[in-house]
């Protein structure tokens, strides 16, 4: 890294900024796409593109394809990319279902998922404070909810099955991190998870709307983008300077579904998703080196 630890720190922080309200605004544009083409066709386009990228990254690297595709657990890897396009899926669903804001205030419960699994799968010691701060955010999480019929909402269920599979993907993350570089693992995302959604579409596949086709490339786009922003951002400064920025994407998201789509910003939502934020800030305080997976699709 060139420059002082502070200039790094700055621009690493600028950067997440940057990447987090790159990917809201993709998020809303999701919303607007997937409801008129269907999840699985624009799902798949977005991850045509983004295989293209990483695939276009590696054949830059040094050693090339062969050296970047190299894994000692490939069989994880695709684990890894099934589960992140498992995750698409749904959030986006999600977004039909439930909205922008809630299923952001839902999606932020991830990191509390991957500290409280991070025992079972990684072997790490959970001590009494990462459990009271687990316990706390799963409380905000009942407060978005309002116990009682909201609770099994198709919505809130469809939300909470894409924040696990997010969770179980960043732990799977830091797993092959043990054997794997980065520049493989995002190699294996994008090539297995194209592949998966591919096979999906055959069966899903509709023509895009002439007019719609601006906004999938946009999105595909501004998916890319973020993608860039953030191996920019964690070039630039480290994980445990830049993560919690990384909540600022529901304050965007919040932004774009009240402003765009007419979402209500409803009081428990609010106040549930601050005392989730707070939690999952605090379990990554608690948290041994290589932290939760920053909130990217």
């Amino acid at each position: 890294m060139g420059g002082n630890a502070g200039d790094d720190a700055r621009r690493g922080v600028l950067l997440m900024v940057a990447a987090t309200a790159t990917f809201a605004l993709m998020d809303a544009m999701s919303r607007h796409v997937a409801a008129r083409n269907g999840v699985i066709v624009v799902v798949m386009i977005r991850y045509w593109f983004f295989a293209g990228f990483v695939l276009v990254r590696a054949a830059r690297s040094p050693g090339g394809l062969r050296i970047t595709a190299r894994s000692a657990r490939p069989v994880l890897q695709v684990l890894r990319g099934l589960l992140l396009a498992a995750e698409v899926c749904l959030t986006v669903s999600a977004f039909a279902l439930l909205g922008l804001i809630e299923t952001h205030a839902l999606f932020a419960s991830y990191p509390l998922m991957v500290a409280a699994l991070s025992g079972p799968v990684l072997g790490e010691r959970v001590g009494w404070r990462r459990r009271a701060g687990i316990g706390a955010g799963f409380v905000g999480v009942l407060i978005i909810l309002e116990p009682g019929a909201r609770m099994l909402s198709p919505g809130a269920l469809v939300a909470l099955g894409g924040a696990l599979a997010f969770a179980v993907y960043g732990l799977l993350t830091r797993l092959v991190a043990r054997d794997d570089s980065a520049a493989t693992s995002l190699f294996w995302t994008g090539v297995s998870g194209a592949l998966a959604m591919s096979a999906a579409g055959v069966f899903y596949w509709q023509p895009i709307a002439v007019e719609d086709w601006g906004w999938v490339l946009a999105l595909s786009g501004a998916s890319l983008l973020g993608h860039w922003l953030l191996i920019r951002c964690y070039e630039a400064a480290e994980a445990s300077v830049v993560q919690p920025f990384a909540f600022l994407q529901l304050v965007f998201v919040a932004l774009l579904g009240v402003g765009i789509f007419g979402e209500a910003l409803r009081w428990n939502v609010v106040i549930g998703a601050g005392v989730v934020v707070a939690a999952g800030l605090f379990t990554l305080w608690r948290a041994p080196p290589g932290g939760s997976p920053t909130p990217s699709r």
